[in-house]
């Protein structure tokens, strides 16, 4: 499943988790997940206009549960980090 969240500055972030698209099943879940952690998974977001994406660390059912903010939060976070 892919989410779009779009910043006050006009920035239309696209965000995957990693993997998604692959296959079908059980392998393509443990492949997105994070080694060691239950329920965290991997999710690449990637902004229009050129910028760079971002691989984030969320958990569990990231689609549903995370709001707009929180993901747009989660995004600029790694981007200060890095």
């Amino acid at each position: 499943m892919q989410r779009e969240i779009a910043n006050t500055d006009g920035v239309t972030w696209s965000c995957v988790q990693a993997y998604t698209g692959l296959t079908e099943g059980t392998e393509n879940k443990d492949a997105a997940s994070v080694k060691g952690e239950d329920d965290s998974y991997w999710v690449v977001c990637t902004p229009s206009g050129g910028a760079k994406s971002v691989r984030l660390k969320l958990e569990g059912d990231w689609e549903n549960t995370y709001s707009d903010e929180d993901l747009l939060n989660e995004i600029m976070t790694k981007q200060q980090a890095e």
